[in-house]
């Protein structure tokens, strides 16, 4: 018997759905689950097939477990070594290099010292920073974020540098990005399950939380295909089974807002019935998938295209 089970959190309408759609189609030798720790030991196999992370990023107790649980041979999605490696940042620079539309971004260093720092960690540094630099190249308004993500906290928009300066003292120790606006006249939110399953949602950031899918945009057959390769284009890249890509369009152009949500949103309640029905559809389908194709003790994680080409290069020298 080989189990499915789902790592969580506070959320209970996606798991509960997820567990009982694997379970009522009733594929010989698959059950689902909610995962369960009684123990963890060093080289010990999870008990898991495949699981499917939705919590790790909040308790590094978990995400541990699960690479200890990756090398015994379980499929975890989302890959926990790539998922702790990765930030919004780097997704940024690694779009620039593939040649996908991104808002122009720069890193900040943090307002406040890190713990066990002292300014003579920073003798690299130049104080100040060229901010005319920075300012000029994003221009204003723009947004400041996190530049490991965090979903909408600590997010500010800017209008001035007067304005950046007041509320980067409210950073603290966040290491932040300065980001462009991209002022669009459509914006979609896109599940990519599996590197190869795409659904592209119409979304609304500025309306409040709960209503961002009440949005009405209504794309081409061309604008729809063309938003499809893009993701999975950048899910290729990154390696993620499970993610959602934002794509902001202006002036004809779909630049790829937000990428890195190996945790998406799939609350019932917030994305709406239709969209809810499919990503469970959709994972419990995939989450089978991979568990009939896993190999007992074997490598059965998803690594993305810059990975690969990265340990290509270097087997071969």
């Amino acid at each position: 018997m080989k189990k499915i089970g789902i790592l969580f959190g506070k959320e209970r309408s996606f798991p509960q759905a997820f567990v009982e759609r694997v379970n009522s189609k009733k594929v010989s030798g698959i059950v689902a689950e909610p995962v369960q720790i009684s123990k963890a030991m060093q080289g010990e196999f999870s008990g898991y097939a495949v699981i499917i992370d939705r919590i790790s990023q909040d308790v590094p107790f978990y995400r541990t477990w699960l690479k200890n649980a990756a090398v015994t041979g379980t499929a975890v999605i989302n890959n926990p070594f790539w998922w702790s490696a990765d930030d919004k940042y780097f997704n940024n620079c690694l779009m620039t290099r593939i040649g996908m539309p991104v808002p122009k971004t720069a890193i900040l260093p943090s307002n406040e010292l890190p713990p066990d720092t002292s300014a003579e960690s920073f003798s690299n540094l130049t104080y100040p920073l060229d901010w005319d630099a920075i300012f000029n190249y994003t221009g204003f308004p723009a947004y400041m974020k996190p530049f490991a993500g965090g979903g909408w906290k600590s997010v500010y928009k800017l209008t001035s540098p007067e304005d950046f300066f007041e509320k980067h003292k409210e950073t603290e120790q966040l290491v932040m990005m300065l980001q462009e606006e991209i002022q669009f006249t459509e914006y979609y939110r896109c599940y990519c399950i599996g590197g190869k399953y795409v659904r592209i949602m119409s979304y609304e950031p500025r309306n409040p939380h709960h209503l961002r899918y009440v949005a009405d945009f209504k794309p081409s057959q061309e604008r729809l295909q063309q938003m499809t390769e893009i993701v999975l284009k950048i899910n290729a890249y990154l390696g993620y089974d499970f993610n959602t890509v934002e794509l902001a369009v202006r002036d004809n152009v779909p630049y790829a807002i937000d990428f890195c949500n190996p945790a998406p949103d799939a609350e019932k309640a917030s994305v709406g019935d239709e969209n809810f029905e499919w990503v469970v559809e959709t994972a419990a389908n995939y989450a089978i998938e991979k568990a009939l194709s896993s190999k007992d003790g074997a490598d059965n994680l998803t690594w993305g295209e810059y990975i690969k080409r990265s340990s290509h290069k270097m087997s071969l020298t």
